[in-house]
């Protein structure tokens, strides 16, 4: 454990399970250029008059608002407006969509909410890599979030940025791949590396991965057990079709290419290294069963 890091050993370092753990409320993104100095917390409106307003109008819409810069500068050129990049996260077919807004007034937010670009913006045909580096709300995102940002940067330039917090500071490095909201925690320079390239090519790796945000636990965990499984990595293979909860029980249907599977999973403490004490915040999800579906034949009567 650093100096100054109150989470279990092994948190950072991979040791640990992240499965199931993305930020559940999260299915619209708002990303906000400013180099200023970040409250630690956005909600508190601490922030120019025009950021503050673009923050609360995107809580009012229940849109995620996330302050974003280059990793490694925090002063650039003044340049009229303000940068704002959109992350439209739920369905089959998420997008991105990125501009200079002249103020509030110049982002239709409403228009976002449903699903369509705003007119003072653009598709984007990259995605974009936040690395969270919120040292005022843990000290652990920036100790280990900013070499990580950098060291990403320098192999993704213009695509990788830092960003106020995303929740899971006991997984720093916190990595988030948009539009999806793919979330990956305990990152190494090497492993974001890697999880970077595969997103880019339409993949996932299951090692270190926290989940897709915008999705309940219990169906995040659902889903890491049936790639698991199956050994599925494309983003959009697997989907949970249905589900239903009897306690802390949770039942889906989850389809992974052609094949559906029943999958039960249920909330499981985890033990750290460090013993049990601190396992009382730590939670997880074990699987319960994972069972192939046989597919349902239809007769069709015979014509007369």
């Amino acid at each position: 454990m650093a100096t100054g890091c109150e989470h279990p050993i092994g948190c950072h370092t991979g040791e640990m399970p992240t499965l199931a753990s993305a930020t559940v409320g999260a299915r619209l993104w708002l990303l906000i250029e400013y180099t200023g100095a970040w409250p630690s917390r956005l909600e508190n409106f601490e922030l120019t008059q025009e950021i503050s307003e673009l923050v609360r109008r995107a809580l009012e819409r229940d849109i995620r608002p996330q302050l974003i810069r280059r990793p490694g500068k925090r002063t650039r050129p003044q340049e009229q407006g303000i940068r704002v990049l959109l992350g439209h996260a739920t369905g089959d077919r998420p997008w991105l969509a990125g501009g200079v807004v002249a103020g509030p007034d110049d982002l239709d937010l409403d228009a976002f909410v449903a699903g369509v670009v705003p007119e003072s913006c653009i598709l984007e045909d990259e995605p974009v890599f936040l690395v969270c580096t919120h040292a005022k709300r843990n000290v652990c995102c920036a100790r280990i979030g900013l070499p990580l940002a950098r060291s990403l940067a320098e192999s993704l330039p213009d695509r990788v940025w830092e960003t106020s917090h995303v929740g899971g500071d006991r997984y720093a490095a916190n990595l988030v791949c948009l539009p999806h909201g793919i979330f990956y925690g305990s990152m190494s320079q090497a492993a974001a590396l890697a999880a970077a390239n595969a997103y880019r090519s339409g993949e996932i790796i299951l090692d270190r991965y926290r989940g897709r945000a915008g999705i309940p636990e219990p169906l995040q965990a659902v889903e890491h057990f049936a790639r698991a499984h199956t050994g599925e990595c494309s983003v959009g293979a697997v989907a949970v079709e249905s589900s239903r909860s009897d306690g802390d029980v949770t039942k889906a249907i989850v389809r992974c290419g052609d094949v559906r599977f029943q999958v039960v999973v249920e909330p499981s403490a985890f033990t750290a290294p460090c013993g049990t004490a601190c396992a009382e915040t730590i939670t997880t999800y074990r699987l319960v069963s994972l069972d192939r579906l046989t597919p349902v034949r239809y007769a069709t009567p015979a014509l007369a």
